[in-house]
């Protein structure tokens, strides 16, 4: 009779190694930068982020000039500014950092809901505008917005942009922001259509020259280097349909 065999060592993960795999697994929290003049609005703001896993209060400022500082000393991916502060306000010193660090996220936090202040926070670089009053419903929601490169803004701010737009389409100014002129578009369009020059100079009842010319302009002012490009272009812009 044989000796039976001895069993074959086996691998076994240990907890520890387990635990490793899936700590480097998880993705870093969002460094945040928190700035307000309000110590206690900057700790009610603090434990409205602090309950989610995914961010991170790295720094506090109590003004726009020690936010910039601890946003030159910190490595952070969002910074959160109060607009209304001493010595430098939330709108000079989002133009700063801006300036200081190009992909950082930012958002206004603020008690105004004014439309001067929101224009003047997007023109400055906010990538959203929070109202206090609504922070605990908001602001959370916000953060995850600008990681994600998407603007945030409360309702009543998108009324006013939509208003704003619409004042400057009644007053004529939305037309200096035309790219094209309409006969560009009628070219553009024709062209997406799969009409040779020749077709589209008898169309529009202009010269073969006349219309490689407007190609060339489009090509220029769009930054396009081609026919495939164009049609790609006047499909987004509604021009033509897919």
């Amino acid at each position: 009779m044989h000796d039976p065999m001895p069993p074959e060592p086996t691998a076994a993960s240990t907890p520890s190694s387990a635990t490793s795999a899936s700590a480097s697994a998880a993705p870093k929290p969002i460094r945040i930068l928190l700035a307000d003049d309000h110590a206690l609005v900057r700790r009610g703001v603090r434990l409205i982020l602090d309950r989610e896993p995914d961010l991170q209060v790295v720094a506090e400022a109590g003004d726009g000039a020690e936010a910039v500082e601890e946003g030159r000393k910190q490595e952070i991916d969002l910074a959160i500014l109060d607009i209304a502060m001493p010595r430098m306000t939330g709108l000079q010193a989002t133009r700063e950092l801006s300036a200081l660090k190009p992909d950082l996220r930012i958002l206004m936090l603020t008690m105004h809901d004014n439309e001067q202040y929101l224009f003047q926070a997007l023109k400055a670089g906010a990538c959203g505008y929070v109202l206090k009053s609504v922070a605990d419903r908001d602001l959370v929601a916000a953060c995850r917005s600008a990681m994600r490169n998407e603007p945030f803004l409360y309702p009543g701010a998108v009324t006013a942009l939509i208003r704003n737009y619409l004042d400057r389409v009644r007053h004529g100014e939305e037309d200096a922001d035309r790219l094209l002129t309409p006969r560009e578009e009628e070219v553009l369009k024709l062209v997406a259509e799969g009409h040779s020059s020749k077709e589209i100079a008898e169309m529009l009842f202009i010269s073969v020259k006349t219309v490689h010319r407007h190609r060339a302009n489009l090509l220029h002012k769009l930054g396009l280097r081609d026919r495939l490009e164009l049609t790609r272009y006047a499909i987004r812009s509604g021009l033509v349909e897919p």
